[in-house]
């Protein structure tokens, strides 16, 4: 078991339950997972990451919004602004993805890596396997998805 210093600040959940933000909490955690299981999902986590990266670079960028040469007509101009919509929609997908992965390195370094942000129970072995940045335990992840599904 090792105990984890976190600051409680960026969720209202936390704020609510812990009394304002930027308290400074300690939580100990309980990694079920053994150490070679964490290292495959470290590894999985630095490639998507490393993926990602590749995506979003500003080379990619130059070409989906580089402007022709030649005089396009007006079907070109409204499927290349389509084109490009698409693009930033996808890089705007593929940034809070890279977020999630980086916050799951930072809890993999910082001892936190496996619990549910929410209930603070172990994530199963099989989400962290298929999700490997989740946050939340299924059950949680459902929940929110409900709510926000009612919205």
């Amino acid at each position: 078991m090792k105990t984890v210093v976190f600051y409680v600040d960026s969720r209202p959940q936390d704020r609510e339950r812990h009394g304002g933000s930027g308290r400074k909490m300690t939580r100990t955690a309980h990694s079920r997972l053994p150490a070679e299981k964490v290292e495959e999902l470290r590894r999985a986590l630095e490639r998507e990451e490393q993926e990602l990266r590749e995506r979003l670079s500003a080379e990619r960028a130059a070409e989906v919004v580089q402007r022709p040469e030649e005089p396009l007509d007006f079907g070109d101009w409204c499927q290349k602004s389509h084109d490009e919509w698409l693009f930033l929609n996808q890089n705007r997908l593929e940034m809070a993805l890279l977020r999630d992965i980086q916050d799951a390195l930072r809890r993999l370094e910082e001892g936190g890596y496996g619990l549910c942000q929410e209930c603070e129970q172990p994530i199963s072995s099989k989400r962290l396997s298929a999700v490997p940045w989740a946050r939340y335990c299924a059950s949680c992840q459902e929940r929110f998805a409900d709510l926000s599904s009612r919205d």
